[in-house]
């Protein structure tokens, strides 16, 4: 289904397997790193000691550099397009309440489903998403995605914090969690990045040519640093899984995440803009396909902090991560 945004040059092909092809010829080197970090953590080349430095650079320094970057070179108005919050937010209230439902059980309580639930919402926008939307729609694609990360770090990530405690398994277990959750939200580089980036745009301030270069040799270092992180991480979580994880215990939440999460995005827009707000196609579009990238990496680490079964939830971003380098390729082909 076509929203409106059209193919560009050579990747306007005539055919459904020419645009897959030509979709995989973009999106293989983005998954070829990840599996690359990977494969280097497995096989011991890369020491899992050193993984919390790259992760550490990547979170505080290249991916700010990045955030800022687009956000001081995007027009104010794409920063603040309350069409794109408000339909985003909607979707990711409606996956966070949705996953809870089906997955609460006897054997997974309020701290498991919630964690559950926010890698079912919150897709890795920030270490994937920008530089691998950018390198398919173009820069202007990097206003909406900007706006899903301040939405996933400070509402959603939020809410999942405080509901893991709804259980009562400690006591003032919820009122901790909120604590925590917002610490957490003051102690991101990254939101302060994108907001000091939406500050220089609005006033049209620019930086002394020094330190322009040197924030843009960070902010070319996060794109292949961060991939390569992902599959580092992944690996590093995979290897540390010490009890077997069912299949029904984490495969549903990697589907929902890869197709239910970017079809809600899809309905919910369509139904926005029949209803009159004012969402372009273009917008959509990104919407959908950030929405369609696989689980959020760090929430692997978040699990593991809020005494979560880390297992289950390294195991829905590895599944995630792994189907997503064809359901993602298939989406983009589909709605580009």
């Amino acid at each position: 289904m076509d929203l409106g945004v059209k193919p560009r040059g050579k990747l306007a092909h005539n055919t459904w397997v020419q645009n897959i092809f030509s979709v995989f010829q973009i999106t293989f080197p983005f998954f070829a790193l990840v599996l690359c970090g990977y494969l280097a953590t497995r096989k011991g080349y890369l020491p899992l000691p050193a993984i919390g430095g790259m992760n550490s650079f990547v979170l505080f320094f290249a991916l700010p550099c990045l955030l800022f970057r687009f956000g001081s070179s995007t027009p104010i108005a794409q920063l603040l397009d309350w069409n794109v919050v408000l339909v985003y937010l909607f979707c990711a209230l409606v996956m966070v309440g949705f996953t809870i439902a089906i997955t609460k059980g006897r054997h997974i309580g309020w701290n498991d489903a919630s964690f559950g639930a926010l890698v079912a919402a919150f897709p890795n926008t920030g270490f994937m998403g920008v530089p691998l939307l950018v390198a398919l729609l173009g820069a202007k694609a990097a206003g909406p995605v900007i706006q899903t990360i301040m939405i996933d770090m400070l509402i959603t990530s939020s809410l999942c914090i405080a509901l893991s405690k709804l259980d009562g398994a400690e006591e003032h277990g919820f009122s901790n969690a909120v604590k925590k959750s917002i610490k957490g939200v003051f102690t991101n580089p990254m939101p302060w990045a994108i907001l000091l980036g939406a500050l220089f745009s609005a006033t049209e301030m620019t930086l002394p040519k020094p330190v322009t270069v040197t924030l843009g040799l960070l902010a070319d270092a996060a794109s292949p640093v961060a991939l390569f992180t992902i599959g580092a991480v992944l690996a590093r979580s995979d290897m540390n899984i010490h009890d077997k994880v069912p299949l029904r215990d984490y495969m549903p939440v990697a589907f929902l995440k890869l197709f239910l999460h970017p079809l809600l995005v899809l309905l919910v827009g369509t139904t926005a803009k029949q209803m009159g707000a004012a969402l372009d196609n273009y917008a959509l579009t990104v919407l959908v396909l950030a929405a369609a990238l696989p689980s959020a990496s760090n929430v692997s680490l978040l699990a593991e902090r809020m005494g979560a079964n880390n297992g289950r939830v390294a195991k829905i971003i590895l599944f995630s991560t792994a189907l997503a380098f064809i359901s993602f390729s298939v989406a983009v082909a589909i709605f580009r």
